[in-house]
């Protein structure tokens, strides 16, 4: 094989074999094939798109390009949860403590923050002693004795989708579906899940802003993974808006508390019922979506959620008594509110803005190697639709310094917007796609 044949041939838009992806794949980690001819492979695939069998055989390729986790030894059927970014996005914290309390095996795991999206390892930082690297042995033993572990990433796992995306990155090719869809499912594939449940983003906050293209990565993702024998299910949700009320690390780790507490309500939890009653469902732990929901709703009115929360936090070195009192955990000592100028209703509560406003007093990264703060950022006291008064707090910040607050202000006080007239908030679930 040659790789000039293979980039001319998907060029003309004719179908690869799976061994012709697999020579290009191989062939850029050995460095027989070089940059130059994977970033025109790139680009052929982004003007000429791939088959659904085609992008099976780019993730396959991409999963078996580093080191492949072993989940065999945990006991039942093993459901891992992806959302594709977003701002207030506190689900997995909320999430995976309900799921494993229902019965499921959550051996999750996940990543940091990067730009105006929050990192689960961060916010899990926040808590004093966590501990997001565990040997693998370490892993599947804490996972089998509470049914649950939240860990981070090692970079020997699916590598060559950080070669790819790197050229992509400078070549214009990123938004490609096939190459978005590939990387995201060569990750889960290769971190050893029976079943993985999608929550594609759409909206200002998301990867994906148009609804149609979040349609197209959600059906390829489920397809992917069905070919590659996992089970699979997605729901495209809204990110107009922030999803939680909190946007920072240590204020995500308060609300998700507050929640399983029995103490929140609104579109995070009602998100991660939905979700959580797929996992449970994929997990063989009840077969049918709406007894699954109750279930989870009792879990957490019971305090069991909880309870599994709390266990996850002891056995990987957290300071428990911060989720007894979650008022310990450590934020930033100056705050600032916004308030709404007249009487009105929300019309916008931009999601990109205020995340970019928190990154922006040091709760994100720019890049992988910048530190965060992990006590800054914002808490969004409206949503969309919200009936409010002249004067009435929608936002209160947080930060270290007053440079970065009077930073975040201004940038936050942008996202909203305010209507004489009553606005209509967009849907949470845009759509289901089960496989």
């Amino acid at each position: 094989m040659r790789a000039p044949d293979i980039i001319m041939k998907k060029r003309d838009g004719r179908v690869l074999s799976a061994e012709e992806i697999r020579y290009m794949i191989q062939g850029m980690l050995l460095g027989d094939v070089p940059d130059y001819q994977i970033s025109a492979f790139c680009m052929a695939v982004f003007f000429q798109g791939m088959t659904p069998e085609e992008t099976t055989a780019l993730t396959l390729a991409m999963a078996d390009s580093g080191r492949r986790v072993d989940l065999s030894a945990i006991r039942g059927v093993k459901v891992d949860k992806h959302s594709t970014g977003g701002v207030g996005d506190t689900t997995t914290l909320v999430l995976a403590p309900m799921v494993a309390a229902a019965g499921v095996p959550v051996a999750k795991m996940s990543g940091r923050g990067l730009g105006h999206t929050g990192g689960t390892l961060d916010k899990l930082e926040s808590i004093p002693g966590f501990r997001v690297s565990l040997s693998e042995r370490e892993f599947v033993e804490q996972v089998n004795r509470i049914g649950l572990a939240v860990v981070g990433q090692t970079e020997d796992v699916a590598p060559a989708d950080k070669r790819l995306y790197a050229l992509r990155d400078v070549t214009a090719t990123v938004e490609s579906i096939p190459l978005i869809a590939s990387s995201i499912i060569s990750k889960k594939l290769a971190t050893g899940a029976d079943a993985i449940v999608l929550d594609v983003k759409v909206g200002s906050g998301a990867f994906m802003h148009e609804l149609d293209s979040a349609r197209e990565l959600a059906r390829a993702m489920v397809a992917i993974g069905r070919m590659a024998g996992r089970r699979m299910s997605a729901l495209i949700t809204d990110m107009n808006q922030p999803l939680g009320q909190a946007v920072g690390n240590s204020l995500e780790v308060i609300e998700a508390i507050h929640i399983l507490s029995g103490r929140g309500e609104g579109r995070l939890l009602e998100l991660c019922f939905e979700l959580g009653a797929r996992m449970v469902v994929l997990g063989e732990a009840c077969d049918d979506v709406n007894r699954a929901r109750a279930t989870l709703r009792r879990l957490v009115e019971s305090g069991s959620a909880l309870a599994k929360l709390k266990e996850m936090v002891e056995a990987q070195g957290g300071d428990v008594s911060r989720i007894d009192d979650p008022d310990r955990i450590e934020i930033a000592p100056l705050s600032a509110r916004i308030r709404a100028p007249k009487d009105g209703y929300v019309c916008r509560a931009d999601a990109l803005t205020l995340g970019r406003a928190a990154a922006a007093m040091g709760a994100g990264r720019q890049r992988k190697t910048d530190s965060v703060d992990l006590g800054c950022g914002l808490r969004v006291l409206v949503s969309v639709g919200d009936r409010v008064e002249a004067g009435q707090p929608v936002a209160e910040l947080f930060a270290g310094t007053q440079s970065r607050l009077d930073e975040g202000m201004i940038q936050a006080t942008q996202a909203f917007a305010y209507s004489d007239a009553p606005c209509q908030a967009p849907p949470l679930i845009y759509e289901a796609i089960e496989a």
